[in-house]
């Protein structure tokens, strides 16, 4: 039996069937309105493969992985936008995160162990109730939601919530900033580099993504909490 889910604004098709040899096969394509469909049955030539299972790629860390561009996630660029418009979360900032931990590839497993796009660790994704963290949008909600938590936790500051999502809440709370980690504060450069647009940081923007910064906090009358370094104009907002 093929079973077909829609997700938001656009179609977001998987379909689902029993045979052994395409059960843990994804591919997708993007059709000409933007949207987004993925199927494990490939019966249309404009999908291309995705993942397979179980054969996860070994992801470097971060600071070892060069270059990144925006081609590497735009596949799951819709995804992404859903799920951070649904939790509040800028969608450039999990932009920014998913290609700095995994360049986009779904099926990235760090040395640590960290799975996914988001590179979540199996304490973390259990914690979340990610039950695959192979299978994007549950390592994408899980991620974002994550990341949700540790801005409300840390005041709306990205800095430390990035470098929290990178070491953990405990190490960023007992040194009282981002700490003294190469690989953490690569990661935030990284991160912030790629959320700000510049591609490749300059020193003084490897300095200002360390350092302490305002950022604004407004809860909309649908409950959406939304964080931003602009101040916002309606009233009632104040900054963190």
């Amino acid at each position: 039996m093929v079973k077909f889910l829609s997700v938001g604004i656009g179609i977001l098709s998987l379909a689902v069937t029993a045979t052994p040899s395409l059960a843990g096969s994804t591919y997708a394509f993007e059709d000409e309105q933007g949207v987004v469909h993925y199927t494990n049955v490939p019966g249309d030539p404009r999908y291309g493969f995705v993942r397979k299972e179980p054969e996860p790629t070994v992801a470097r860390p971060a600071a070892d992985q060069g270059p990144v561009s925006s081609s590497g996630i735009r596949v799951f660029a819709q995804l992404i936008r859903m799920t951070a418009e649904r939790y509040g979360v800028d969608t450039r900032l999990i932009e920014a995160m998913v290609q700095t931990e995994s360049a986009g590839n779904p099926t990235a497993v760090s040395a640590k162990g960290a799975r996914g796009l988001m590179q979540l660790m199996p304490e973390r994704a259990a914690l979340l109730g990610v039950r695959n963290s192979f299978d994007p949008s549950q390592n994408v909600d899980g991620g974002v939601r994550h990341m949700r938590d540790l801005l409300q936790g840390f005041g709306g500051n990205v800095n430390l919530a990035l470098a929290a999502y990178n070491a953990g809440e405990g190490a960023v709370r007992s040194y009282g900033g981002v700490p003294p980690f190469a690989e953490t504060r690569e990661y935030v450069r990284r991160v912030r580099a790629l959320y700000e647009g510049a591609g490749t940081a300059s020193p003084r923007t490897v300095a200002l993504a360390t350092a302490p910064q305002r950022v604004y906090r407004s809860i909309g009358e649908d409950g959406t909490l939304t964080f931003t370094n602009v101040p916002p104009r309606r009233s009632g907002t104040s900054p963190n």
